[in-house]
């Protein structure tokens, strides 16, 4: 018995420190996984905003929020795999990942070994930005290639920065188009994205007020992955929890953008579900009923690892496994 227990934990420690050990993507997969759907607030089961976009063989990934390298490795995804983080904006709860992501994904052991540049494409002040996280670990960087022999080229950073909505990003038929949402009038740049593929399609809203230029980038889209905030009414009197709210779409707002934009899927992420000390926050279920007062159609409250499959005639939800 000892010894079948010992090849049993032997073959799982094999699978999980194996080096090809990863989730391989299907020829002609399209595929999302919410890798965090929640807000600054600390959620143990909503980590930071996160969106893992996986098209033919590419894995894109947006926005890069706290926890983000828990939940990739959950989903036996090398951080070396990432081809390229396309950041919304620059509030911190979507870029805080970073330095883990890029650094962790540099060192040895099957999560890592990068061996090329890491690749951030975002608006005006993402080459700030990265150059900053340069400038913060360059004693890491350094004795970390001196002691360890790590490749110089895979910590090194390949920043593309945008002016304005567009194409940002088109290889092997995968087309990403940044386009402009409203998050506040100081707050920007802010921007949404579309991902076409293969006849299909997909948006990742980002953080945004209701916003008709969201909408029509969006039309007839297969999924629409939209951010929602939400707070009960007692709570409306106070001036922080006005400025939160007025920052973000309600669900009767976001209701709306789906009832216009007719997506096969109407997908909830970056739930800002405002609480206070003896007032809780709105339940899911609220959540839902809110939304169906404007909109009736296909919806999916997201999750953390809740991934869904486009495929050319339908949307397949996979929910994560508890």
């Amino acid at each position: 018995m000892k010894i079948r227990a010992a090849l049993v934990l032997g073959c799982l420690l094999g699978l999980i420190w194996f080096p090809g050990f990863a989730r391989a993507a299907g020829e002609g997969e399209f595929r999302i996984t919410l890798l965090g759907t929640g807000s600054p607030i600390p959620l143990p089961n909503r980590f930071g905003p996160a969106t893992l976009v996986e098209a033919g063989n590419q894995k894109l990934l947006f926005d890069a929020g706290r926890g983000v390298t828990i939940r990739l490795w959950q989903q036996r995804i090398p951080y070396r795999a990432v081809d390229i983080l396309f950041l919304t904006h620059f509030h911190s709860d979507h870029v805080s990942g970073i330095p883990d992501l890029w650094l962790t994904g540099w060192l040895g052991g099957p999560f890592g070994r990068r061996a090329s540049p890491f690749r951030v494409i975002g608006p005006v002040g993402t080459k700030e930005l990265m150059s900053n996280l340069e400038r913060a670990y360059a004693a890491d960087i350094r004795i970390r290639i001196a002691d360890e022999n790590y490749p110089p080229d895979g910590i090194k950073v390949l920043a593309t920065e945008f002016h304005a909505e567009g194409v940002v990003h088109d290889e092997s038929g995968v087309k990403v188009t940044a386009f402009v949402v409203n998050h506040g009038d100081k707050i920007k740049p802010a921007y949404g994205y579309r991902v076409d593929y293969d006849g299909r399609s997909a948006v990742i809203s980002g953080d945004t007020r209701f916003d008709e230029n969201l909408i029509r980038h969006s039309m007839g889209v297969d999924v629409l992955v939209h951010e929602v905030a939400a707070a009960r009414p007692e709570l409306m009197a106070n001036p922080q929890i006005q400025r939160v709210m007025a920052h973000h779409t309600t669900p009767q707002e976001a209701g709306t953008v789906f009832r216009r934009t007719r997506p096969k899927l109407g997908v909830y992420t970056h739930l800002v579900m405002v609480a206070r000390i003896g007032v809780p926050p709105i339940t899911v279920d609220e959540l839902i009923a809110q939304t169906r007062e404007t909109y009736d159609g296909p919806l999916q409250v997201g999750e953390d690892l809740m991934s869904f499959e486009i495929a050319k005639d339908r949307v397949v939800v996979h929910r994560p496994s508890r």
